[in-house]
């Protein structure tokens, strides 16, 4: 039933809204998204329905006002998952860190479930049931590779020319002290014009 709906939807989306929307001319995502809107708003949700005798709005909006998802099982809804084969050592690899197990898990493969932006947190799940935490053992990352990073600031100008000092003091004490002549070391002794 779930599937017959979402097979008539995407059908009257691409019927009445993708091929007007292909003769538009449209030039980004941005504006995709925004016809869309519009679309959805004043046309498809507006139209009265032919089984249900409402409009798509007014029949969401009768049920009363809608509860915000639990923060719970949202949280769970994006953790990330992957399989690891647990080693002889009771550890798991993951991102180039190592996390310990139970020992029970040794040679079985578990389904690690964790955030991709904090690492340190890992739950084990084995044939689909909790089966503990993995405590971290040797951390090296502390996010996922694949989580986008915030660049760092750039630092603000001191106004000061550190390098400009640097060197000013260096040609400062070369242009008073004496000069190194290296043809003056025993090392560099040039031949007598007799010995050549």
């Amino acid at each position: 039933m779930i599937d017959e709906l979402c097979v008539r939807l995407v059908r009257y989306i691409r019927e009445a809204f993708i091929a007007e929307a292909t003769h538009a001319g449209i030039e980004n995502l941005d504006q995709l998204n925004d016809l869309f809107a519009a679309w959805a708003e004043t046309v498809a949700n507006r139209r009265i329905h032919a089984e249900t005798h409402q409009a798509p709005i007014e029949r969401f909006e009768a049920s009363g006002p809608h509860r915000g998802a639990d923060p719970e099982r949202l949280r769970e809804a994006f953790r990330w998952s992957v399989a690891r084969k647990v080693t002889r050592t009771a550890t798991v690899p993951l991102e180039g860190n190592q996390y310990a197990v139970d020992a029970s898990l040794v040679a079985r493969r578990v389904e690690l479930r964790y955030d991709p932006e904090d690492l340190t947190r890992i739950d084990v799940y084995y044939e689909g049931k909790p089966a503990g935490v993995a405590t971290p053992f040797v951390i090296g990352r502390h996010t996922h590779r694949a989580v986008p990073q915030a660049a760092r600031p750039a630092p603000t100008p001191t106004g000061v020319d550190y390098l400009g000092l640097v060197a000013a003091a260096h040609e400062e004490a070369a242009g008073t002290g004496a000069k190194i002549d290296f043809t003056q070391l025993a090392i560099f002794e040039l031949p007598d014009e007799e010995t050549r």
